[in-house]
């Protein structure tokens, strides 16, 4: 399948922000997935199975805004959290998916959500401005029926104005951007927000 350069630019910036999470350690083994939607409404979205840190041109695939392959290759399964998120925010065009330790210690600790008040470090995210402030992370249960969650995730965000990531419980954190280096951005502000608060509770040590 010849791609176009939309795709190629979107499918290099998703294998460069893989190397960076994984040199941080979030996406261990063949974990996580990323994707980033183009112009004229197609996804590039890694494929199943992949080594986030070794991510080459061919590991990225085409899908539509339905979730179904344009190429011929195998999308993640979760390509339906993907899919939805996209459609939920017309001005998001990059999510990322890792399984850091921190999003997964969170989501044993924090119950159904953790709460980010008063960080410096929250002007990271897209529209704020000022440290006083305070954002939501929902905490959902794992379930491996992705229509379900996708379901349950969405009817959260139709009841908040504002929401920057998601962790699914014992599994990972959804985040995302207008553009890779945005989500890229978000996600290791709320990285390092999360460990904040897990030292501030005792579990993790400085």
């Amino acid at each position: 399948m010849h791609y176009s350069q939309d795709f190629i630019t979107a499918a290099t910036a998703l294998c460069d922000a893989g190397r960076f999470i994984d040199s941080k350690g979030w996406v261990p083994a063949t974990s996580g997935n990323f994707s980033a939607r183009l112009p004229d409404g197609t996804i590039a979205i890694t494929t199943s199975g992949k080594h986030k840190g070794c991510l080459q041109i061919d590991d990225i695939i085409l899908i539509d805004a339905d979730a179904n392959s344009l190429d011929g290759k195998k999308p993640s399964a979760e390509t339906g959290l993907h899919t939805s998120l996209y459609k939920r925010f017309p001005d998001v065009h990059a999510i990322l998916h890792p399984h850091s330790i921190n999003a997964i210690l969170a989501s044993k600790i924090f119950g159904d959500e953790i709460v980010l008040e008063n960080y410096e470090l929250l002007k990271a995210m897209h529209g704020i401005t000022t440290h006083e402030t305070r954002i939501t992370v929902p905490i959902f249960t794992n379930d491996q029926d992705i229509p379900r969650l996708a379901s349950q995730v969405e009817r959260y965000l139709e009841t908040v104005s504002d929401c920057y990531g998601y962790i699914i419980a014992g599994h990972g954190l959804y985040t995302w951007g207008e553009t890779t280096s945005e989500a890229l951005r978000h996600l290791e502000a709320l990285d390092y927000l999360f460990d904040c608060e897990l030292r501030l509770h005792g579990v993790r040590k400085p």
